[in-house]
């Protein structure tokens, strides 16, 4: 089992930056694909970025490439999302997610294990 917790969310203007972290627990990750997801009020879960096992692959979805950038450290079980020039669009609950495929990274279904989530909210 892998536990997933969150943090770094919080209330941010247009424009600003802020960064994520995703702490695992339980067993160690470095062979589990990571990605982030985010869900705004009304809508569906939806793919933010990914980064592969090895670290050498990483995936975003159009919406934030080029302003967000996701990395790991397997030294210290914890996968970051660092998003900068946010848009109010940005707003939702981020979560992290853990897998254990080679592939298919940008899918919700490919995904083990859930982190609880953290909310982003970005005033405009």
């Amino acid at each position: 089992q892998v536990q997933l917790v969150e943090s770094g969310g919080g209330l941010v203007q247009a424009g600003g930056s802020l960064r994520l972290s995703c702490a695992a627990s339980g067993r160690t990750i470095s062979t589990y694909g990571l990605g982030w997801f985010r869900q705004a009020p009304g809508k569906e879960r939806e793919f933010v970025g990914a980064i592969s096992w090895t670290g050498a692959g990483t995936y975003y979805a159009d919406s934030v490439k080029g302003r967000f950038t996701i990395s790991r450290d397997n030294a210290k079980n914890t996968v970051y999302l660092q998003m900068n020039s946010l848009k109010a669009e940005d707003t939702a609950v981020y979560y992290c997610a853990a897998s254990a495929s080679w592939y298919g990274l940008t899918a919700l279904k490919f995904y083990d294990y859930w982190g609880q989530g953290t909310q982003v909210t970005v005033s405009s």
